[in-house]
């Protein structure tokens, strides 16, 4: 359940980054290709940023797992 969650968060991360880079790029047209890799760029730290609870989350899934069938 928790690993689900944090994909949840992720997700969620990675539309809220598309949505204002989008929105950055119609604003201003003229920089459109530094503003969209800028975007990319928050997009590879969001999913950075999520391995470490991802991975907590995996373990203490497992632990609970392993509890509830002692």
């Amino acid at each position: 359940m928790r690993v689900r969650i944090e994909l949840f968060y992720i997700v969620l991360g990675l539309v809220a980054a598309v949505i204002m880079t989008r929105a950055a790029a119609w604003a201003y047209p003229l920089a459109r290709a530094e503003i969209w890799w800028c975007g990319a760029a928050a997009m590879v730290a969001t999913v950075v940023m999520g391995i470490g609870p991802l991975h907590r989350a995996r373990i203490a899934d497992r632990m609970a797992r392993r509890h509830s069938e002692q």
